[in-house]
Parts: structure tokens; sequence; C-alpha cells
């Protein structure tokens, strides 16, 4: 069974306030990681996400774990080595070669597709078909609600989106090849 379980004092304050328990969601928190991006050396600047474990918990869990390194590997020192301008940035290709390594093993399942590409800065899991997720993700700059229920969905860029756009417009090629490499420094 999979979900959000919350404990007895939890739903006890959720009743007190009166909420309806289809918006228990609303009260877990949102974790925000970083990442501090340069490009050739020259600092581009700091990115933030919100995470959305209240949706997909083992999704954020695994970015989350892999931004900090808590695990022995992982985000810092890796590059976007996928980038499209007026589409994404992808990376997190924690293994330099095939990105398919999680803090649950090779792949984890699709969680679910509750959330949506609907706007720019969606934070969103990279695969090879379903079931598919490890480590590579990839932040949409635009709409891009074709992926819908294909990709998984798990946060949002809150603050640096236009250092996200920098590097899709500067770096980014039709191909995908970027121009330079935008590296995950921290």
């Amino acid at each position: 069974m999979r979900g959000i379980f919350l404990s007895h004092n939890a739903v006890r304050s959720i009743r007190e306030f009166g909420l309806p328990m289809r918006h228990c969601h609303e009260l877990i928190k949102r974790p925000r990681c970083f990442m501090d991006l340069t490009v050739e050396n020259e600092q581009l600047g700091r990115v933030v996400i919100e995470l959305r474990p209240d949706i997909v918990p083992k999704t954020a869990e695994n970015f989350r774990a892999l931004c900090t390194g808590e695990k022995g590997f992982g985000y810092k020192g890796t590059r976007f080595h996928r980038v499209i301008p007026d589409f994404m940035v992808q990376g997190g290709d924690v293994t330099h070669g095939d990105g398919f390594r999680s803090i649950y093993g090779k792949y984890f399942f699709d969680e679910n597709f509750l959330l949506e590409h609907d706007e720019a800065g969606t934070l969103s899991m990279a695969n090879s078909g379903p079931d598919t997720n490890a480590s590579q993700f990839f932040i949409a700059v635009d709409v891009a609600g074709w992926l819908d229920k294909k990709n998984v969905v798990f946060g949002k860029v809150t603050d640096g989106l236009p250092i996200v756009k920098r590097i899709a417009d500067e770096f980014g090629t039709s191909g995908g090849t970027p121009k330079m490499s935008a590296i995950i420094a921290d």
C-alpha cells in the first residue's frame, strides 16, 4: 500500500481546525533543496527546488538524498548533459555513464502522475520507459504537457528559474548536446 500516513495527533489536529481529511497533504512539510551551478568555473547562481513528498514521497526522498550526498553518492560534480532550448535541462547522471542508480537500487517505480508539467520550472524524473526512475531528472523551462503520465513530476523551482532558462537558451542545442557543460558545484 502506498501513501502518506499521519499520526493520531496529526489527524486530531486536522479535525480540530475543521479541515477535511482530503486536504491533509497541505500540512506535510515540503522540503527544499538547492544547487549551486557553474559553467567553465563561472558561478551562475543558486537554484532552489521545492519537493512534493506529500504526493510522491519516494521520488522526493530519492532526489533530496542525492542532493545532500548522504548515501555516499549524489549530484555534486555532475553536469547537465542534455540541454534543449525552450524545453528543458537534464542532469543527475551520478554514474557518469548510464544514470541508472537511485538510493533504492538501479530503478524504482513510477509512484503516480498526479502532478503535471504545467509550468516553467517543473521538476520531473527522466526515464527510459515505465518504472525506470533512477537519478536523472529534468527541469522544464516551459509547459511540457505531452510528458504528463510519462514522467513523474515531484517538485518545482522556487528560486533561480532565470538561471535554468539561461542554461537552456545559451548552452542548449536542438539535439540536446550542450555547447558548454553546466555543473552542479554544490
